[in-house]
């Protein structure tokens, strides 16, 4: 057999360019050139051959695509002179606070303004369950994002973790490459560089496709990837493992032995991996019919010791080896050549060396099998990951993952967590079909929802998230007294579901971030229900505790207490500290002082309750929503039944500054006396719903008489250059409303009227005048056309916002505005930006965007609950229209 470079198997050759695509039959080729936003949903499909078991709908790219437009994060150089100077004591003393932080504490800031992450347009869908860390898998095959460590992230992508394909023939390796574009400079014998131009990525979580044609081969691998996530499924959902399917198809007229090789690095790419003392040790386990092999990484961290786990599934036909060790650093010869010599690797047994300081090692498997002529044939890996007790960064308590529920805390469960997944993850895809059928067969919606539908969910698993057991005698309360029928010391669905939370954004480090949480909180209602409850459990507890410690709040300057009895905390705590001991990581403001929190937590449990019927969970929120809203009511300073701001950014849009009574801060505080009308006649509180009623009818005049223009609500009341922007939130009161089958008859809080004229307004002006209605909604618009600069995010487009101002237009009615709005800002960040899995807070029209990675897009979750309302009051079916 004769030889190239490197030593591989002659028919090996570099990537020939555009003309090998337009050989290969494709479309419109898969690339070689730049391909525009509404290409890239069709433009790689391939003929009708590539690739097995792709699903129409979801996110597709060329392993080969490069995106043409490159943005920068919003940096202090990104702010105007005027806002730099109205802003310069904030810049001093985050300063003074950052330098604390980073060079005495040695931490990392909740928020660091200096080292914003950089976009890297890679990531795929992430692998794993919720709250037991998470590994990315980029689009083109490489691990680069880790999340193992609670909350904690790390960007390195770890070269040597690779799938490798292997092809022999009448007992000689005629191809053997790896399935990775990249060229590295180290495991230089191995054949790197595959060209992208033939394979292509398809997304739709949980769940990715990459489809490689090997070229002059004429075989097609399908890689599919599977993580447990699955609707109201509380254990499936919480492993740590991703399965990965490879489907072989041999087009062959002679029969093919295919060998697959997985190659893993005992750790993440950082430090930590050359401490020493980390081992890899081969495993077998039969058990209930199923035989699977693999090798355990074991990485003995100082802190959150874990093991991760490679594994094949043995089956008739089906030859799996492995090799132990092998040093990632070096030529990588000694591997390569083991699997070019027969198909398979060595296969020595018992343990691994422990590694020496400063030393790394990774480990292989291999799966080898016969695929006939002119037919498939199918090899089964895992990945798992066991880290079952966790310290957060305080490093005081030990916290224990949900997932040891069902596998135990030993710190030996990679075996087991794999065995299950490989032979359980065929009834996962079932159960994932069969969630995802109906909204995918459904003609009426457009295929870029149904890709941004599912996709979006990937912030649930790879938000930082962290789901716990609890123990049973844990009291939230802390023993402080409460009322007689109100929050329980440890409700059952915390005993049952365990705690549960999320980060606001991978590069805003706080859990449950409860002003952006109700926005994202839909997907987590109507998918896994019992975390929503169990997480408002929690936020409900931390109302009602205090911590009087002083500190100084970066905005202002001032001293004030770090929570307040009796008002909803802005978090429940940063990973790097003790989260739910000590909330508020956000020091930016005195969250105190905000006017939105309070409403959104009243909002969010009558949501929550519609949507559950869960009886007993309102009865324990009544006394708690009862304590915030006569909170909130010493806003209403002139008793006109209204709330009013207080002059500077006190909500959710912290950067944008509003006085007195707003459209957004008014609205939902009206909805929130809404619905306390609403749960005072359930629960039969008479007294409570006449004195809310009242003030219901009082603010309503007051916010009409005030606010309303005749065209929509002003922003606020303020009579400053900005106060008649129009908002593209200004209805979110009427959103949570209506999404809680109320805003009609006895209560109807805003015209409906006015609310069809507010949204054509916001829909000609923030949608369609902004980037030809190609973008999105801007946060805020002036009536004459142009863009409300008078903040650091007037002008930002703030994806959740949108897909809420998208749900609250098909509420009323406003079906195609709706889908037009939300698709320009998936269009932008998923096709344009090359943000896929990585949806930011923010972008601006031009070469700016703000925080990567964020909860608030999960509010699209909303646009469903508004179409499976409609669809309810029409009674449609899929061969009518809308």
């Amino acid at each position: 057999m004769g030889r190239s470079r490197r030593g591989e198997p002659d028919g090996q050759r570099e990537c020939g360019g555009r003309s090998d695509c337009v050989r290969r039959g494709t479309r419109t080729g898969m690339g070689g050139r730049e391909a525009s936003s509404t290409e890239l949903m069709q433009q790689y499909a391939g003929s009708p051959s590539d690739g097995a078991g792709l699903p129409r709908f979801g996110w597709r790219i060329c392993l080969a695509h490069q995106f043409k437009e490159q943005r920068k994060p919003f940096e202090a150089t990104d702010v105007s002179l005027a806002d730099m100077f109205e802003h310069l004591g904030l810049g001093i003393r985050y300063l003074k606070w950052w330098y604390r932080k980073t060079r005495i504490e040695k931490k990392a800031p909740f928020i660091d303004s200096f080292n914003s992450i950089p976009l890297r347009q890679i990531y795929g869908a992430p692998l794993g369950g919720f709250g037991g860390g998470t590994i990315t898998r980029g689009w083109r095959g490489e691990f680069c994002r880790w999340q193992l460590n609670p909350g904690m992230y790390t960007y390195d992508t770890v070269i040597e973790n690779q799938f490798t394909v292997c092809l022999r023939k009448n007992g000689q390796t005629i191809y053997q490459q790896v399935l990775s574009v990249e060229r590295p400079h180290k495991l230089q014998s191995w054949n790197w560089g595959y060209c992208g131009e033939y394979a292509f990525y398809h997304a739709l979580y949980p769940r990715a496709w990459t489809v490689y044609n090997l070229p002059g081969q004429n075989v097609t691998l399908t890689c599919r990837q599977i993580s447990p996530i699955i609707p109201h499924n509380y254990k499936d959902t919480s492993l740590p493992v991703g399965v990965f399917v490879w489907e072989i198809e041999n087009q062959n007229e002679e029969d093919l032995e295919v060998s697959l090789m997985f190659t893993l690095r005992n750790g993440t790419g950082t430090k930590d991996d050359q401490i020493g003392g980390h081992w890899n040790e081969p495993f077998h386990l039969y058990k209930e019919g199923g035989h699977v092999s693999g090798v355990l990484l074991h990485h003995s961290a100082p802190v959150n010791s874990y093991t991760m786990a490679i594994s094949a599934r043995h089956k008739q036909g089906l030859e799996i080896s492995h090799q132990t060790e092998f040093n990632p650093n070096g030529l990588g010869q000694e591997i390569w050549k083991d699997l070019l010599q027969d198909g398979k690797l060595n296969s020595l047994p018992g343990k691994g060396k422990l590694t020496e300081k400063g030393q790394v090692t990774a480990a292989a498997i291999a799966a080898t099998c016969v695929v006939p002529s002119k037919n498939q044939n199918v090899v089964e890996f895992c990945l798992a990951w066991d880290m079952p007790k966790i310290h957060f960064g305080s490093r005081e308590k030990e916290h224990v993952r949900w997932y040891t529920r069902f596998f135990g805390t030993s710190e030996e469960a990679a075996p087991a967590l794999s065995h299950y997944s490989l032979t359980h993850y065929i009834h996962w895809e079932q159960n994932i079909n069969d969630w995802q059928r109906p909204i995918l067969e459904n003609s009426h919606l457009p295929d870029w929802y149904k890709s941004a539908l599912f996709n979006e969910l990937y912030f649930i698993s790879d938000g930082g998230t962290i789901w716990l057991q609890v123990t049973d005698d844990l009291n939230i309360t802390n023993g402080l007294i409460v009322q007689k029928d109100g929050l329980p010391p440890l409700p059952e669905v915390l005993k049952e579901y365990g705690r549960f939370a999320y980060l606001e954004g991978q590069e805003y480090r706080m859990y449950n971030t409860y002003d952006v949480h109700f926005y994202a909180s839909f997907a987590l209602v109507m998918l896994w229900p019992k975390l929503e409850l169990s997480l408002q459990y929690d936020i409900a507890a931390a109302v009602l505790k205090e911590d009087s410690t002083q500190r100084i709040h970066l905005m202002n300057g001032r001293l004030a207490k770090v929570n307040t009895a009796n008002v909803v905390p802005h978090d429940i705590g940063d990973p790097d500290d003790e989260p739910w001991e000590r909330v508020n990581a956000y020091l930016i403001h005195d969250t105190a002082d905000w006017k939105d929190l309070n409403l959104k937590f009243v909002l969010q449990v009558y949501r929550d309750y519609c949507l559950t019927n869960d009886s007993t969970y309102l009865k324990d929120m009544w006394s708690v929503c009862q304590a915030v809203m006569e909170s909130e009511l010493k806003f209403d300073t002139d008793g006109d039944g209204l709330i009013e701001n207080s002059g500077y950014a006190d909500q959710t849009y912290d950067g944008w500054a509003v006085t007195g009574p707003s459209a957004y801060c008014g609205g939902l505080w009206l909805a929130s006396v809404c619905v306390m009308c609403k749960m005072a006649e359930i629960l039969k509180h008479d007294e409570e719903y006449r004195k809310y009623k009242d003030i219901l009818e009082r603010g309503k005049e007051a916010f009409e008489r005030i606010l309303w223009n005749g065209k929509y609500y002003n922003y606020d009341s303020s009579k400053k250059c900005y106060s008649n922007s129009v908002m593209s939130d200004q209805c979110a009161g009427q959103w949570f409303v209506r999404a809680c089958g109320l805003g009609e008859g006895e209560y109807e809080v805003f015209p409906k009227t006015h609310v069809l004229c507010a949204l054509k307004t916001i829909f000609d002006l923030n949608v369609m005048s902004f980037a030809n209605g190609t973008m999105g909604a801007v946060n805020g618009m002036r009536p004459d056309g142009t863009i409300d600069t008078s903040s650091v995010q007037s002008d930002e487009v703030w994806t959740g916002v949108v897909y809420g101002l998208a749900a609250t237009m098909i509420q009323e009615g406003l079906v195609d505005e709706g889908f037009k709005t939300a698709e320009g800002t998936y269009r932008t960040v998923w096709e344009r930006l090359g943000m896929a899995f990585q949806t930011p807070e923010a972008y601006c029209k031009k070469n700016i965007y703000r925080s990567l990675a964020y909860m608030r897009p999960l509010s699209i979750w909303s646009m469903q609950l508004a179409l499976d309302k409609m669809y309810d009051q029409l009674n449609l079916t899929d061969s009518g229209s809308i």
